[in-house]
């Protein structure tokens, strides 16, 4: 009850975020464009300007609603993405898959070993995530709870992102990576590169998640730091990171599995030195992310060239 007052409460003083709610949940029944439209000024503070997009976001979009490719359904399901992703840059680059199953009540743990992660298919960001590095001290129940919310959700409803709408919901174990490096500290630093029909422009590095301070830094090829978003632009001009050895292959990597598509994120893992594969993301954050500069809105905005409808 208290946690219900306590979120009605937060919304009654962001109205934004109450306008929001009120789209997604009540007015789910509304054509792609007309509830992208509504999400959009509501969230962004502008109305998108769909016979001639100019802006990055605005662009992600109209890729939604006219974009649309039998592949890309492939592509998010982050267990065909892994076949997908092998055609293209060959097996070594894939983590192991331990088994898929379509329900929490399917698995038998007795089969898997004791270091493990549990992933749903379906679901963006940690929200279908568990990691496993003792088998004996996993709590199932906490586990088979956060994995069927995760199964239960629809990026397609909720953001009308279309390569999700036929992803059919199921859990998957894969091989369980650790980065043994001291920059990681015993974790994984992800490295999303930023891509635009074949070219990897720059990639966002995300480090210290084990700590739940996430840090995001941006880079270009030539490792210059980029102040591509607000929380960039705070960083230290003397800050340095670590560049990976083969930081030049896993841009290679990200504009191959880019090829052909007018704006694509790919996931890599850099673990004791080598490139893995992660994911796909066609719109990330939804294309309603708040950080993003105006300037990186208007340079990535110029960079994605729309296709014909």
């Amino acid at each position: 009850m208290k946690l219900i007052l306590k979120s009605l409460n937060y919304l009654l003083f962001n109205r934004a975020q109450f306008c929001d709610c009120l789209v997604k949940y009540f007015l789910g029944f509304l054509p792609d464009k007309l509830y992208l439209s509504l999400r959009y000024r509501i969230l962004m503070g502008k109305w998108i300007n769909w016979k001639q997009p100019k802006l990055y976001q605005e662009k992600l979009q109209w890729l939604k609603v006219y974009n649309r490719q039998k592949r890309y359904t492939e592509m998010v399901d982050k267990i065909t993405a892994k076949d997908y992703a092998a055609r293209i840059i060959g097996e070594k680059y894939i983590i192991p898959t331990l088994g898929v199953w379509d329900d929490f009540d399917e698995i038998d743990f007795e089969k898997l070993p004791n270091q493990f992660v549990l992933k749903t298919n379906n679901g963006g960001g940690n929200m279908g995530v568990i990691v496993c590095k003792n088998k004996s001290l996993l709590n199932k129940e906490r586990a088979k709870k956060k994995l069927r919310l995760s199964l239960k959700g629809s990026i397609y409803k909720m953001y009308r992102e279309w390569p999700y709408k036929d992803v059919k919901p199921k859990i998957f174990a894969e091989a369980y990576m650790e980065d043994d490096s001291e920059f990681n500290k015993g974790g994984l630093a992800d490295y999303k590169f930023t891509c635009f029909n074949g070219e990897a422009d720059n990639v966002m590095v995300c480090c210290e998640r084990q700590t739940g301070e996430t840090k995001f830094y941006f880079f270009d090829q030539a490792w210059n730091l980029l102040p591509l978003n607000k929380r960039g632009k705070e960083t230290s001009p003397n800050f340095k990171l670590p560049k990976p050895d083969c930081m030049d292959e896993m841009f290679e990597i990200a504009g191959k599995l880019s090829e052909g598509i007018p704006f694509l994120r790919v996931d890599l893992y850099y673990i004791n030195g080598r490139p893995y594969f992660g994911e796909t993301t066609f719109f990330p954050a939804s294309g309603f992310d708040p950080n993003i500069l105006q300037e990186t809105e208007l340079l990535f905005g110029e960079k994605i060239v729309l296709p014909n409808k």
